[in-house]
């Protein structure tokens, strides 16, 4: 079990077991509590039964076996297996975070909530009537290649390059200032923005969908069959999707109204951009802008120490064989 809590974690590994907690925090604190002061009841209660019954006790006992030479005292148990947070120094331990993190992203649909359908058909509804009037939207504006040039170094710079500075910058910022938060806040994003890298390609490959430009913009979906894939797939926007992973991490560690301001007004501004560079339809920047959203809460919820799940499960290697990892997040919040 690992309890993180303040900044710091102790933990020790379980072997295998199907089970999963789930407890509130002030329940948690409580129980550990109730527990501590047990403990100490108990120890007090048996250091005076001990002390009564100690001379009569002590005639009754057999002779304790002498250990072999060499023999340790204490039973040695093996040690707990790493368990590293992202950082430059520990690249490994980015990428099998991202990996992890993307795997659950992929497969999080198989074990969705039937309440989440509450949003996820509104979202369905309004990407099938975005796609059929996406044509119509990008034929109404027109081709202005002075504005299209504009807005597509606008969101160049403000859905790619800058996020991917801020992250440096806040990383290098962190560590020279001893900021364990803005760290955090730096290697989140970076993880955010590289799982919603690699799902975006994955999308744009799958659906393969003309882009603006192509063929009247009639945004048709795998227009050449087989043979001409792929076709310079449109969906989902890359940029609306990276943009808006960032501006989810940002927002969820530093939640203030300025800062949400900012992040996410940044991330809408990109998404217009795209679509007025004619880069994208509509419905393009309306998904990668959806996604891109979630990715963001996904990592955040699953790695921020003060923002994610209060009780977390993981599969471990341990010296012992496969294991089980609970982890108690006890400073969510603080």
């Amino acid at each position: 079990m690992r309890v993180t809590g303040a900044g710091r974690s102790t933990g020790y590994r379980l072997p295998a077991a199907g089970c999963r907690l789930s407890y509130d925090g002030q329940m948690v604190k409580v129980f550990l509590c109730a527990a501590l002061l047990g403990c100490g009841v108990v120890s007090g209660w048996a250091q005076s039964s001990t002390s009564v019954q100690s001379s009569s006790s002590v005639q009754n006992l057999p002779s304790a076996p002498v250990a072999p030479v060499g023999t340790p005292s204490t039973l040695q148990l093996p040690p707990a297996p790493e368990n590293r947070a992202c950082d430059l120094n520990s690249l490994l331990i980015c990428v099998k975070h991202v990996a992890e993190d993307e795997e659950g992203i992929v497969l999080s649909p198989l074990h969705a909530p039937a309440y989440d359908l509450f949003w996820i058909v509104p979202f369905g509804a309004a990407t099938g009537a975005a796609i059929h009037y996406d044509t119509e939207a990008i034929e109404d504006l027109g081709i202005h290649t002075s504005r299209e040039n504009k807005f597509n170094k606008l969101s160049d710079y403000a859905g790619l390059y800058g996020p991917f500075a801020a992250a440096g910058v806040g990383y290098a910022a962190g560590h020279v200032r001893q900021d364990d938060y803005l760290k955090e806040t730096a290697v989140l994003s970076a993880e955010a923005m590289a799982d919603a890298g690699i799902l975006d390609e994955g999308l744009k490959y799958a659906l393969d969908r003309e882009y603006p430009m192509a063929h009247n913009a009639k945004g048709g979906f795998w227009p050449g069959g087989p043979k001409g894939w792929p076709n310079n797939p449109s969906m989902p926007s890359e940029h609306a999707m990276n943009v808006w992973a960032f501006a989810h991490v940002v927002a969820g560690q530093y939640d203030g109204i300025a800062t949400k301001a900012v992040v996410y007004g940044i991330a809408s501004t990109v998404s217009v951009s795209r679509v007025l560079a004619r880069e994208h339809f509509p419905s393009d920047v309306l998904v990668g802008s959806t996604f891109g959203w979630l990715i963001g809460g996904y990592v955040l919820n699953h790695r921020s120490l003060e923002h994610g799940k209060l009780v977390d499960v993981s599969a471990v290697e341990t010296p012992m064989g496969r294991g089980v990892e609970v982890r108690l997040n006890l400073s969510r919040g603080q």
